[in-house]
């Protein structure tokens, strides 16, 4: 089980997360996001961050410029697109990518995933109208697709306490946490970081 804190503002936090086992950390470059980080931000961030620790950078219907320029000054491993980018503007920047879902009743979300061939993943988010994620809010986890063949991490609405169950129902690949491991928003409660990804990592050896 692999496990992402998202929405990383500081580098002491980012190296707590890495020392309590986390196997990527989660960039926003979305600026109405109250985890925003400025490009100088993350750069130093990325700096401190060891080896094998994958970067990501979540975007959301960024202008291509922009994207290109961050790209050149921060090393991301990885980038997370939350909103309604086509395959076309995702696989352009030649970098990784997983594409962010938001669980919509009436989301198709078998047709989604096929009008991304190339994505690495699909991250499987709660909706709220006007919010591209960061809810804080859950969804129905018998929603999530079985046998896909598709990598699935699963956000929304986790934390320590019910990170365990919702691996139970939906079996994902790997789950992502922003909200539910802070002490404020934009920053991480390292004992709620290390709860949650010994939670989540039990859960699926006793799976």
């Amino acid at each position: 089980m692999r496990v992402k804190i998202c929405g990383i503002t500081h580098s002491d936090d980012a190296m707590a997360a890495c020392a309590a086992g986390a196997d990527a950390l989660g960039l926003v470059f979305y600026p109405k996001s109250p985890r925003f980080v400025r490009v100088e931000q993350a750069a130093a961030i990325a700096g401190a961050v060891p080896p094998f620790v994958t970067m990501v950078g979540l975007f959301v219907n960024a202008d291509v410029a922009e994207v290109r320029e961050i790209l050149a000054r921060v090393p991301l491993n990885l980038l997370q697109f939350h909103g309604d980018e086509p395959a076309d503007y995702c696989e352009q920047f030649q970098r990784p990518y997983i594409k962010a879902l938001r669980m919509k009743d009436d989301l198709d979300v078998s047709a989604a995933m096929a009008a991304h061939p190339q994505a690495r993943g699909f991250l499987l988010d709660a909706y709220r109208p006007g919010v591209p994620g960061g809810t804080g809010e859950s969804f129905d986890w018998q929603r999530v697709p079985r046998n896909s063949g598709r990598h699935i991490v699963l956000a929304g609405g986790l934390n320590a306490a019910n990170v365990a169950r919702a691996i139970a129902a939906a079996q994902p690949q790997a789950v992502d946490v922003s909200g539910g491991v802070e002490a404020a928003p934009g920053r991480k409660d390292p004992e709620k970081v290390r709860a949650f990804i010994r939670a989540a990592k039990r859960a699926f050896v006793e799976a």
